[in-house]
């Protein structure tokens, strides 16, 4: 559907112009999804773009040709430090895109309007975009400074990723932030047909969340301090509470980008990629509207006694994220302060003052001993940070109900009022 849409478009008879102008804002068609939930070609303004044949700018560095290989074998990745892993890992750098567009006048401004030639601009031009409504979503949502979003990252677009203990042939269908290169990665599709992941603004929102969550609440670490001693250990809960709150962080504010679009706040935004293929099922499992979500035992003493590479190995990382996000998605409904409560997040991942740490600081505190970083430790940054007090109890009673954290232990951080006493939608896990 996608590639005769943009078959379409090329076959407009427009004539070809001059090179084009890169000066911001540059107008150009991309592929968005319009307020009846269509991806159809839109005419918008790239505010941050530097080179919009290279596809460069101020939110990101779209780069051709790489190749990526994670292989444990590698002689040279058990020399590597923090400052060298990336060139370890990263086998061929790759080169600048090259960006082509036939010109078109505005019937209506008379102005020029550039639309991509060819598939791989509009996915590439597409891909930008997303990367530019994200970085907005979180400066004027998130309030994030624009030094925290410094270095630009690379966007390496259709690189050869290749994860050797997984399989010797590169991945498909899917979108990464990784942390190690401080780069996004998006993969070839070759399932998922009805909506790429880089045209799903969404997808790319919350791939845009992992970078703020690690420029933030990682303090811009490849290889975070709290993530890599505690994953040594077994069991690891602290480690594997930090990668669920990654997960679910960036599926909550991957919800609150979609409310910044013509087609409106959707908690199931992995619908328009998902749906209809082989991972449907993720889009149900995912549904940030579904307010049955609970805790169960066997997911709560996973988290406690797995090592991480059997929690992550078997999904749970997700489940509790998406329960996480679930939990903060029913508050800011509810409460109708759902920017507020993003806004809070954001705030709650770094903060160096004494009475309200991030979640950094948290992790700093307890680094030697990862038992201390308990589910209501890991969110006590967030309900600190959420000043209006009728939406922090909002907060509170979705944490004790769907997340089963006690209580007692939230009052005794001193983060929750003492009418916060949960909800009845889910059974008690612990009686």
């Amino acid at each position: 559907m996608l590639r005769t849409v943009i078959t379409a478009a090329v076959g407009l008879g427009l004539a070809a112009g001059c090179a084009p102008d890169s000066e911001a804002p540059v107008k150009v068609s991309v592929l968005a999804r319009s307020s009846n939930g269509q991806y159809v070609p839109t005419q918008v303004e790239l505010t941050t773009i530097t080179d919009v044949v290279g596809l460069k700018g101020t939110v990101g560095d779209l780069q051709g040709g790489a190749r990526i290989v994670i292989d444990i074998n590698d002689p040279a990745l058990g020399n590597a430090t923090e400052d060298t892993i990336a060139d370890v890992l990263l086998k061929k750098s790759g080169h600048d895109v090259k960006a082509s567009y036939i010109s078109q006048k505005d019937a209506k401004t008379g102005e020029d309007v550039l639309w991509p030639a060819d598939f791989h601009s509009w996915n590439m031009v597409t891909s930008y975009y997303n990367l530019e409504r994200a970085n907005e979503y979180f400066r004027v949502v998130g309030n994030v400074k624009t030094t925290d979003f410094e270095p630009v990252p690379t966007l390496y677009y259709f690189p050869e990723f290749i994860q050797a203990a997984q399989s010797k042939d590169p991945a498909r269908d899917n979108a990464i932030f990784y942390p190690v290169l401080q780069s996004f990665l998006v993969l070839p599709f070759e399932q998922i047909q009805r909506a790429p992941l880089p045209l799903n603004a969404a997808v790319m929102a919350h791939e845009y969340g992992h970078l703020v969550f690690n420029r933030l609440a990682y303090a811009t670490q490849s290889l975070p301090v709290s993530l890599s001693l505690w994953s040594q250990e077994s069991p690891s809960m602290g480690a594997n509470i930090l990668k669920a709150l990654d997960e679910g962080l960036a599926d909550y504010h991957a919800y609150g980008a979609t409310c910044r679009s013509p087609s409106g706040c959707d908690p199931r935004f992995l619908a328009s990629s998902f749906d209809g293929g082989p991972f449907s099922a993720v889009t149900d499992e995912r549904d940030l509207s579904r307010g049955d979500r609970c805790m169960s035992a066997l997911l709560y003493t996973n988290m406690v006694t797995q090592d991480v590479g059997s929690w992550s190995g078997n999904g749970n990382e997700y489940k509790l994220g998406t329960l996480l996000a679930t939990a903060l998605y029913q508050a800011g409904r509810s409460s109708g302060q759902e920017a507020v409560l993003q806004r809070a997040i954001v705030a709650s991942y770094y903060d160096t003052t004494p009475a309200t740490p991030g979640i950094y600081q948290i992790t700093q505190l307890v680094l030697g001993d990862q038992s201390k970083f308990t589910l209501s430790a890991a969110v006590s940054p967030i309900l600190s940070h959420i000043t209006d007090l009728e939406l922090r109890k909002a907060v509170c009673n979705e944490f004790i109900d769907h997340l089963q954290i006690p209580s007692a232990e939230l009052h005794e951080l001193g983060v929750c009022p003492a009418s916060a006493t949960g909800g009845a939608t889910c059974p008690n896990i612990f009686q």
